[in-house]
Formats: C-alpha cells, sequence, structure tokens
C-alpha cells in the first residue's frame, strides 16, 4: 500500500483508510478474517467513531485484532465524537469523557487521531481547545482532526486550538463532487457553480489538512451506490471501459479517481467485503490519466463550462 503524510503531521498513513462502522454486521470469526485481510493489504489505518453501532463497533474491533502492546504500535486508529442523540456536542466534558470510553472500548491508551464528528452549533472553541490540551498533555489523542466543516468552522477552532488539525473527513464520491465541481464552474450562471462549502477543497489544501472522503461510492445521502446502478449507465460504462484497460474492477477504478485529485486525499471504504477491500486498495498502484479523470466526471453527469 502507497503512504502518505496526515495532513502537516508526520504521521505516515496508507492512502486508503478502513472504516469500521459496519464490523458489527460480521460474525467473530468473519471480523478476524476481515481485519488480518486488511494488514495483509497494508491497510493499517482503522477508522472509528464513539456512535458506530452506539460503541460496540470499536469493541467488536478490539476483539477481532486481538489488541495488545505489541498490535497496537503497528496500527493506526482515528475515532470520532460529538454526535449525541438528537443534538451535537463539543463541550470539553463530553469530549473528554468520549475519548476515555473509545480507548476503554478498543483496549488502547491512545488515539493516533479524534475528529470532531459534525459542527455543533453551540461550540465553545475555547473550550474544544483546553479539551484538546488535555488530550495531548496526557498523551490520549497524538494529532487532531474536524469532519463535515467549512472553512469558517475549522478557522474559528485554528483561532483558539493550537494543535494542528490534520484532517477533515467529508462525503465526496464521483456522484457527490459539489466541492470540485463548483471550482471548475467559477463565474458561471449554472448550478454547479453554487459554493455550497466556502471552497472547502481549496482551504484544506491550502492548510495541509487532509480530506478523508466518506461514503466514496454511495450518490446522494445513502441513497444507494452508483458502481452497477441503472441510475448512472453512462458512468459505469465509462468506469467498466478503462477498468477493462488496466485489468482491475470498478471498484478500484473508482478509488483511484479519487486518489487521482491532487489534493492527495485519503478515501475512507467502508466495506466489510474481504474481496472488494482488495479492489479499493489496488487503487493504490493505479494513476488515471487526466482524460481518463474527466472521462469518469463528465459521464456522472458533470458538464464542463
Amino acid at each position: 500500500m502507497r503512504t502518505m503524510k496526515l495532513g502537516s503531521s508526520s504521521l505516515e498513513v496508507p492512502v486508503v483508510a478502513v472504516g469500521c462502522m459496519r464490523i458489527n454486521s460480521l460474525e467473530k470469526k468473519e471480523s478476524e478474517h476481515f481485519i488480518q485481510s486488511a494488514l495483509e493489504e497494508g491497510a493499517n489505518f482503522f477508522d472509528h467513531a464513539d456512535i458506530y453501532g452506539g460503541g460496540v463497533c470499536e469493541e467488536i474491533f478490539a476483539d477481532a485484532i486481538h489488541m495488545n502492546a505489541d498490535i497496537r504500535e503497528n496500527i493506526i486508529l482515528q475515532s470520532k465524537c460529538g454526535i449525541r442523540k438528537g443534538m451535537f456536542d463539543f463541550s470539553k466534558e463530553y469530549i473528554l469523557e468520549s475519548v476515555d470510553g473509545i480507548l476503554k472500548r478498543l483496549r488502547t491508551e491512545y488515539l493516533d487521531v479524534l475528529l470532531l464528528h459534525r459542527p455543533d452549533a453551540l461550540v465553545e472553541p475555547e473550550e474544544v481547545a483546553e479539551a484538546f490540551d488535555i488530550l495531548e498533555t496526557s498523551g490520549k489523542v497524538r494529532h487532531f482532526g474536524v469532519s463535515n466543516q467549512n472553512p469558517m468552522q475549522i478557522k474559528l477552532l485554528k483561532k483558539f486550538v493550537k494543535q494542528p488539525l490534520v484532517a477533515n473527513q467529508l462525503q465526496l464520491s464521483i456522484t457527490n463532487a459539489t466541492m470540485i465541481s463548483n471550482g471548475i464552474n467559477v463565474n458561471m450562471e449554472n448550478e454547479s457553480a453554487i459554493n455550497r462549502d466556502g471552497s472547502v477543497l481549496d482551504y484544506c489544501r491550502l492548510n495541509d489538512i487532509t480530506i478523508q472522503p466518506w461514503s466514496p461510492f454511495q450518490y446522494g445521502f445513502f441513497e444507494g451506490v452508483f458502481l452497477g446502478s441503472e441510475k448512472f449507465p453512462e458512468l459505469n460504462q465509462q468506469i467498466d471501459e478503462i477498468a477493462a484497460t488496466y485489468g482491475v474492477s470498478s471498484t478500484t477504478i473508482a478509488i483511484a479517481w479519487l486518489l487521482r485529485h491532487p489534493a492527495h486525499m485519503q478515501p475512507v471504504i467502508g466495506t466489510m467485503n474481504i474481496d472488494r477491500l482488495k479492489d479499493c486498495c489496488k487503487a493504490s498502484d493505479i494513476q488515471l490519466t487526466r482524460e481518463e479523470w474527466y472521462r469518469i466526471y463528465r459521464a456522472a453527469g458533470n458538464i464542463l463550462p
């Protein structure tokens, strides 16, 4: 697996992250086999959140990998906090409480990365800064980031938070690419020109924040997977043709499309299927041409101005 630096940190990570939101759908032996297969592929970056399975997913992961000190030093663990039932919560007390719960469930003394999961309208950035300082000083968290935040929200945090924010996890796929499209359609009077996210893609590139695309195979908001969907015949035709050229699957090409972007993104894959996991990892070795990248982009219904 090809590796990259995570944001402005010195942390060397694989270019594909393994999302563990659905690990509770596997039986014990299946989860063990899945985790072992990921490690064999060099995919040792595992993404969690305290809400996945109500915390159960983190416990299942720790059991599946047979967590101990030696294993811990050879994997990279990221988790997220801030989503509660019916609300979001970035209070100092909740962040600290959440991290303690995460560490207990993962059976580890530290997280490599902690992300704030979804923007809290009532955030007090001074409180976040205090929580981050405590977590860093205690050794419980080594790096920090955000998820689903726009540039102004990140700037507000950075006014008080002294630690670099190394990642921003955002929904992005071939069919959910508005953050790319608004940069292509500058000064145009069309739907694609609408800037819905404050130029977050450019902001993250300028500030050395790694974008981690989530749901890289989904269209809409969890409406379904675009690969093989009758709703996207032209897109699937183009992806299949390019996949045949490289001798790989359409799954590989969908991830390779994200990796081809010069922002050096780290897609978070959520599959629990080992074959698809391996196909995603193969994207590390594929470098789409500029023409191929744009062929796929246009086939998804995106029009160049």
